[in-house]
């Protein structure tokens, strides 16, 4: 069941694929290389999440929002189990109910079934949404001018809309009191508080207030009673019935933004706060009775207990969806299951390893983690950049005295990961190396650091600027904004050696990119003047230096294939064969500043981003751009994958990491260079890979039209000369085993044919006599009557419009509707031209000059012997006894041996060109 279920998802993941990439060559849109795949690292944003129990599953289902989609958990293992379509806006609202979710993107509310299914959309508002409400078989909605409409959820009819005052009551808050029948509570900014009845549209009643703006209002789970959150840091549960206050409460953390009832024993209520802390308050002690600190990084939006259930949600905008359970003796909860992401943009993507599963990120929020580009599941966090790691253990991730600045750089290597700490990372500003593991999956111990950086005063400013990783794992070589190239043993943290001029460091300027090739016998450092210095690795001594035209960006090294990528400052990438110390490449086109470089597996493709939004992918043995696209922003990382298969980008102020898959693995791809004047092609950002199949995007469900611009593709004409052959292309299973056609289907032949059981009669014939014995009637041999039916045939639909066809275009029609034929249909077809097959003499010539003008043509050339052959061997006598069908071989033969006399010139040509070319080299 494990198998079958892994290959469903496998097929499920190809059709993926080939729809995306199906979808934007019909479109006329997207690269020529790379076709958009998925996003990953989104969990949550500021919305908060919502929760309905569906009871076929035994569940709750959580519902957060990631920007333009939101996705749905299950709470048993807190799984994704579908993503929606993306909307045309962000989403501002979010609501559900037993049936329904419910999302309002701009001006419109659109309904969603089973998370993923658009059933109906919703338009009436003129300005954007940001309050839903379901009551009962009706959905609230209020916009920012505090316009109020009630929906049937059925129709999707308007039924009924108020108007408020923005500058005397804006709607901030809605709830619907428990046995309050057609009637809702609506909370303002200026903190009065309505009572309405929507069925008879009149007011009930008006609540004074307490001087503050409500920000939220619950339910209680007794009756008249509900929780007011107010801006002040305020909480009253209020007695509707006669307005007064039962309880009043106030937290020190500011406003309050979420509030939620325990309903699985312990009468308590919960707070959430703007800075991310979460307050338990007892309700029958009346009093604070446990807080919960450092819960989220940004304050606590969604907050949600799971009814008759020891267990809480919360949601933030840091990118965090948690589940807590309530087991701590202090009334408190512990984190019970997570699912995050970064919760600030990551600043630089690497795949690890060699099969391209996983990428590791450095995140703006000086973390490190890992995502799987197969499930979510499998991501990982490595943790924060931390000085000190047990200090920073007793405090929280939001109060972390020893937190340090952000990973700007980092490198990998697989060979030793097993035995000791394998990722070395800089940060921001400071001359300090950290060291993680990734078999460890935290951070390491070892700080790596020169001791020249602490006692001499000039260097005090000095910070590392790039690293690198030797091959074997054992070194990281890092340099500095002072010029100096250290060695250090990433096993023991202890210095081995630095690259220098004597008593000079190795450069005069600041380091952009250091490298050590494949065997551990070069090093390479380039500085910001653009000087590049070759270094033996051993001996530390120098054996090479090359000056490049430009102020030196970044380097990047391709260890297969010896090449060495720099970025500079021209907005140039040049190309140096570190073998050979020689510059091989140079490219031009970018108008801004480089972000990254990024090598293809086999190091035939250079893709390059800038920050003017483009990215140009290079082919390097031509040394032409094949592709020219353009993000809606400014890409800060991209890495080509391991395996070949997918691209990584990551983007400015964007949380998120988007694959886009490598077309060329899935279909035939004609890359003609780009002209130099030609503008690039505008791509969007992919959406989640979790979109039911068969299903059009919401786009085309609402009907929006895409602006795009054609793009003048190349397109290989069907035959190049017409001194060449064309062959048909097609699989060989089609023409290779035609002659032997009548074999393969004698072995597969069966010996016997099924035989019918003989049918037993109602009643048993008996013998006559004393003892009853059943009749048993011998069969006799000859006794059968075998009835012979004449084979009467005619003309197949094929030999009728043969037998039509009269000019060279017709032929040419006919044979490529031959050709769409499987081996037996050809063989049918082939046997019934002779008179004995129900054809004719004149239909067999009319064969033979459909082959004649195809051989003429020099096109479909394997097919054309193979149709030939078949058709020789199985109308030979035929063809001897009649001499109209000899004179059309003899023409045949003559442009038989005018094609292969063509083709043993070509080929005897390139092979003088081959010999010539090895006896020059020898």
């Amino acid at each position: 069941m494990m198998n079958k279920s892994r290959n469903q998802k496998r097929c499920y993941l190809f059709g993926h694929i080939f729809r995306n990439i199906k979808m934007e060559d019909e479109r006329g849109e997207g690269s020529k290389v790379f076709a958009g795949f998925r996003p990953l690292g989104y969990v949550s944003n500021h919305i908060p999440c919502v929760t309905r129990y569906i009871t076929s599953r035994k569940e709750h289902l959580i519902i957060t929002v990631t920007g333009k989609s939101f996705h749905t958990y299950g709470s048993n293992r807190l799984g994704i189990l579908s993503v929606s379509k993306q909307h045309p806006e962000d989403i501002t609202a979010l609501a559900a109910d037993a049936y329904l979710v419910f999302t309002a993107a701009g001006t419109d509310i659109y309904a969603w079934r089973r998370g993923c299914e658009l059933q109906r959309i919703m338009k009436g508002h003129d300005n954007p949404v940001h309050l839903l409400f379901p009551f009962g078989p009706k959905l609230i909605s209020v916009d920012l001018k505090s316009l109020l409409k009630v929906w049937d959820i059925k129709t999707g009819v308007e039924e009924l809309e108020l108007t408020f005052n923005s500058e005397k009551f804006k709607i901030s808050a809605i709830c619907h009191p428990s046995t309050y029948l057609d009637k809702i509570l609506i909370g303002s900014e200026q903190g009065s508080l309505q009572l309405w009845n929507l069925k008879s549209t009149k007011l009930v009643y008006t609540f004074k207030g307490w001087g503050s703006g409500v920000e939220c209002i619950e339910q209680a789970p007794a009756l008249d009673v509900v929780a007011v959150g107010l801006r002040s840091g305020d909480i009253l549960l209020h007695n509707l019935k006669y307005d007064e206050v039962v309880v009043k409460f106030h937290q020190d953390w500011g406003a309050v933004t979420a509030l939620a009832f325990r309903t699985d024993g312990p009468p308590c209520l919960l707070s959430g706060s703007n800075v991310g802390n979460i307050a338990v308050w007892s309700l029958e002690e009346r009093k604070l009775v446990s807080q919960m600190r450092g819960v989220h990084s940004q304050p606590v939006q969604g907050l949600e207990c799971l009814h008759g259930e020891p267990l809480m949600i919360t949601s933030s905008g840091d990118n965090t969806l948690k589940m807590w359970i309530f087991d701590m003796p202090d009334s408190g909860a512990r984190l019970l299951r997570y699912r995050e992401g970064h919760a600030a943009p990551p600043s630089k993507v690497r795949f690890y390893g060699a099969l391209g599963k996983n990428i590791l990120s450095a995140g703006q929020d000086s973390s490190m983690r890992v995502f799987s580009t197969q499930t979510d599941t499998l991501n990982k966090s490595l943790g924060h950049a931390s000085f000190n790691r047990k200090l920073s253990k007793k405090h929280r991730v939001v109060e972390d005295p020893a937190r340090m600045p952000p990973v700007i750089d980092f490198t990998t290597e697989t060979t030793r990961e097993t035995e000791w700490d394998n990722i070395g990372c800089i940060h921001r500003g400071l001359e300090v190396t950290t060291t993680w593991s990734w078999n460890k999956q935290k951070m390491g111990e070892l700080k790596l650091v020169h001791d020249r950086f602490k006692s001499d005063k000039s260097l005090k400013h000095a910070k590392a600027t790039c690293l690198c990783l030797s091959a074997c794992g054992n070194f990281a070589i890092i340099g500095y904004s002072s010029g100096h190239v250290d060695r250090f043993n990433i096993q023991s943290g202890l210095h081995r050696g630095e690259f220098n001029h004597g008593s000079h460091p190795a450069h005069k300027n600041p380091l952009r990119g250091v490298a050590s090739d494949q065997l551990n016998q070069q090093v390479i450092s380039g500085d910001s003047a653009g000087i590049l210095k070759f270094w033996r690795f051993k001996s530390k001594e120098m054996i090479g230096k090359l000056v490049l035209e430009g102020e030196l960006s970044q380097i990047r090294l391709h260890r297969d294939s010896s090449l060495l990528a720099c970025a500079l400052e021209t907005f140039t990438v040049v190309l140096v064969d570190i073998d050979t110390r020689t510059v091989v490449r140079k490219f031009q086109g970018h108008k801004a500043g480089l972000t990254d470089m990024a090598f293809s597996h086999d190091g035939r493709w250079l893709v390059t981003s800038s920050l003017d939004t483009t990215t140009r992918v290079w082919d390097l043995p031509s040394g032409h751009c094949i592709d020219f696209f353009s993000f809606p922003s400014p890409a800060t990382s991209i890495d080509f994958s391991p395996a070949g298969d997918m691209l990584a980008s990551s983007h400015v102020d964007d949380l998120g990491i988007y694959l886009w898959m490598n077309k060329s693995l899935y279909q035939h791809l004609s890359l003609a260079p780009v002209p130099s004047g030609a503008e690039p092609l505008q791509l969007c950002l992919p959406q989640h890979l979790a979109v039911p199949r068969g299903e059009k995007g919401v786009e085309e469900e609402m009907k929006m039209e895409i602006d795009t611009e054609g793009e003048n593709v190349f397109a290989s004409p069907e035959q190049l000369r017409e001194d060449l052959i064309t062959l048909a292309n097609l699989p060989t299973s089609r023409w290779l085993n035609l002659l032997n056609l009548d074999v393969i289907k004698a072995k597969n032949k069966p010996r016997a044919a099924p035989k019918k059981p003989k049918a037993a009669p109602f009643f048993l014939p008996t013998v006559p006599g004393l003892e009853q014995q059943f009749l048993i009637e011998e069969k006799k041999d000859g006794s059968e009557n075998t009835r012979f039916l004449t084979n009467i045939t005619s003309f197949t639909p094929f030999g009728k419009a043969l037998g039509q066809a009269k000019t060279p275009e017709d032929f040419g029609e006919m044979y490529k509707e031959f050709l769409e034929k499987g081996p037996s249909a050809l063989d049918i077809e082939i046997r019934s031209l002779s008179p004995e097959g129900g054809g004719s003499v004149p239909l067999m010539s009319q064969f033979l000059e459909m082959l004649e003008l195809e051989l003429k043509k020099n096109t479909n050339f394997e097919a054309v012997q193979a149709h030939l052959g078949l058709f020789i061997k199985v109308h030979g006598e035929t063809i001897v006894s009649d001499p109209e069908l000899r004179k059309y071989l003899v023409s045949i033969q003559q442009s038989l041996e005018n094609s292969w006399n063509s083709l043993q010139t070509e080929m005897d040509t390139c092979l003088c060109l081959l010999n010539f070319s090895k006896s020059s080299f020898l």
